[in-house]
């Protein structure tokens, strides 16, 4: 299916085609039939002689509803553009003209309207004046195809036509996140809110969760039903016309240019920076102007960098990509002032005197799909999902200075001085606490103001460090006790002599040995640290073991004192210890044995 917009001037005949094609009345105003003007959009559909299927969306074409015309062409790819033969070219023709071409739509076709009221000489001059007036457009080599809704004339050439034109349009992507904006919403008894879009890209499916971000709230809404040309359907792919039953928000809280969006898929900003496309020079823009997209029309500040690049700031959020075409119209002003397209959805704040020059010349560098590569160095490091959500592609293969770890894009420069950073805290650390087991993960990422925990494995990877035990330790720094060196040695040397006599507090104290001194002597293996400040050697568990093994099972705790020769303060974390290695258990509340 595809979604084809009418334009045209005033009163050339764009609802009597639309109903001659579909047999569908397109307005649905009373007031739009009685005065034989259309005032808001209006849609029909039908089945193109390939049985291809296709909606039209109808727009007003009087200058002063050029707002809804906006709303209706805006989210269309293909146009259908109307001139009356009898008149020719007229002066709506020109906003339409330029509304079209500022949003960049390169595919439709033109329909020379009334041909019943006009001769071959007539026909040709009219044709010969819309190939001038398209020129520079993207609509310059339209089929430009004369009917007359009235007698039938060139009605079946016109369906063959915009057949032949829709079969060559590019595919649309079904997988594509979801950006569809709301033209119309309303209510419906037993059913509940309902809005209409035109679906260009994405799928959408009857229980899918969706955020919809609008001009007075912002929530999250469920698709309870959908609908296209009047059927219901479980699932609705690009290109269509989309009626979407939602739970969860009331019809009054929504309006024309509200969208419905795939969750977390797209950056909202009220600020970007643009290039210009169509029509005079920005920086001769008016201050105020009202900015088109979609089904929206939102006012905005225009500050211009130069005649081409200009910073926009709308009156409220958007959802914007990269890439995105946008209508400026003078504020209270009819005619189209031209088009820009979106280069920077998330462009850096400008505080310093001459940041407005350095950024034209930022912007102007920039190709107009974006330069993730720019994106990147300018704010050192960024999330790959964060780039699509700004609607830039990453690059494969990576251009030189950018590096990919993980879920990560990082500028080279930026890699480097985080490498630096913990290769000298670390070794810093080990100059001035020698016992030190190395900087803990939460102080290194401190340390480099890391925006992800998960980065800090490369980063230290990349220095040559080691992650171990929560901490970043330099594998080439020899492990040692220093001072306390001598402490342990004797320690060593009186629980050989007699394995389960722990030291007390007062003998540690003597030996000079506190908590950092025996934690480092533990981490290396030196001696082994029970519940309740025990000390004993790593051997004295299977020591244990032996004596243990020699007693009648099962066993208590004071025959096991009495065997290993110790104290109730060593016996009981020792037998702890044990159970806890599966070496004894317990049998019942006061009795152990070995098990074998």
């Amino acid at each position: 299916m595809q979604v084809v917009a009418s334009a045209g001037h005033v009163d050339h005949g764009k609802s009597t085609l639309i109903r001659a094609l579909t047999g569908i009345e397109p307005d649905r105003w009373a007031e739009e039939r009685r005065r034989g003007l259309t005032i808001d959009l209006g849609f029909a559909w039908t089945r193109l002689p390939s049985g291809r299927e296709v909606s039209f969306v109808d727009v007003p074409g009087h200058e002063r509803f050029l707002g809804n015309m906006l709303a209706g062409v805006g989210p269309a790819p293909v146009v259908l553009f109307v001139v009356a033969a009898d008149e020719g070219w007229r002066a709506q023709s020109d906003d339409h003209r330029d509304a079209v071409a500022a949003l960049g739509i390169d595919r439709g076709v033109v329909a020379l309207t009334r041909a019943d009221r006009a001769d071959a000489e007539r026909i040709a001059a009219v044709t010969a004046q819309v190939r001038a007036q398209l020129a520079g457009t993207g609509l310059v080599d339209a089929p430009v195809v004369p009917v007359s809704a009235i007698t039938g004339e060139g009605m079946d050439a016109l369906r063959e036509t915009l057949d032949a034109v829709l079969a060559a349009a590019p595919a649309p992507d079904p997988g594509a996140p979801v950006r569809l904006w709301i033209d119309r919403a309303f209510s419906i008894s037993g059913a509940g809110t309902v809005v209409t879009g035109s679906l260009i890209a994405g799928t959408l499916r009857t229980g899918d969760r969706l955020e919809l971000l609008g001009a007075e709230t912002a929530a999250e809404v469920q698709v309870r039903g959908l609908q296209s040309r009047e059927s219901s359907v479980e699932e609705l792919e690009p290109v269509s016309r989309a009626a979407v039953n939602l739970r969860g928000i009331a019809a009054d809280a929504l309006s024309r240019g509200d969208a419905l969006l795939t969750p977390g898929a797209w950056h909202r900003t009220a600020v970007l920076d643009v290039r210009r496309t169509t029509g005079g020079a920005l920086d001769d823009a008016p201050e105020q102007v009202v900015a088109h997209i979609g089904a929206a029309a939102v006012p905005a500040h225009v500050r211009p960098f130069d005649a081409d690049h200009a910073r926009l700031l709308l009156d409220r959020p958007l959802p914007l990509a990269v890439g995105d075409a946008l209508v400026l119209r003078g504020s209270g002003d009819h005619a189209v002032l031209g088009g820009v397209r979106a280069l920077d959805v998330d462009p850096p704040a400008l505080d310093r005197r001459g940041d407005g020059t350095r950024r034209a010349a930022a912007l102007a560098a920039l190709p107009d799909a974006g330069d993730a590569t720019a994106e990147v160095s300018r704010r050192g490091d960024l999330r790959i999902d964060a780039l699509t959500r700004l609607g830039i592609a990453t690059p494969d293969p990576l251009p030189p200075g950018i590096v990919r770890e993980g879920d990560w894009l990082i500028a080279a420069d930026r890699l480097e001085s985080w490498t630096a950073a913990l290769r000298e805290g670390v070794a810093r650390l080990h100059r001035e606490q020698p016992l030190a087991p190395g900087l803990t993960r939460g102080a290194a990422a401190g340390l480099l103001g890391l925006p992800d925990a998960a980065l800090l494995g490369p980063v230290a990877a990349r220095a040559g460090l080691a992650v171990e035990g929560g901490h970043v330790r330099d594998p080439r720094q020899e492990a040692g006790l220093g001072a306390a060196e001598a402490g342990i040695a004797e320690l060593e040397k009186r629980l050989r002599a007699e394995p389960f006599r722990a030291p007390e507090a007062d003998d540690l104290a003597a030996l000079r040995l506190g908590p950092r001194e025996l934690a480092t002597a533990q981490r290396l293996g030196r001696v082994l640290r029970l519940e309740g400040d025990v000390i004993l050697l790593p051997t004295a568990p299977a020591l244990a073991m032996r004596e243990l093994a020699a007693l009648s099972q099962p066993f208590t705790l004071s025959e096991a004192r009495q065997a290993l020769g110790t104290t109730r303060r060593v016996a009981v974390p020792l037998l702890e210890h044990l159970d806890a290695r599966g070496w004894t258990r317990r049998v019942d509340g006061s009795r152990r044995e070995i098990v074998r």
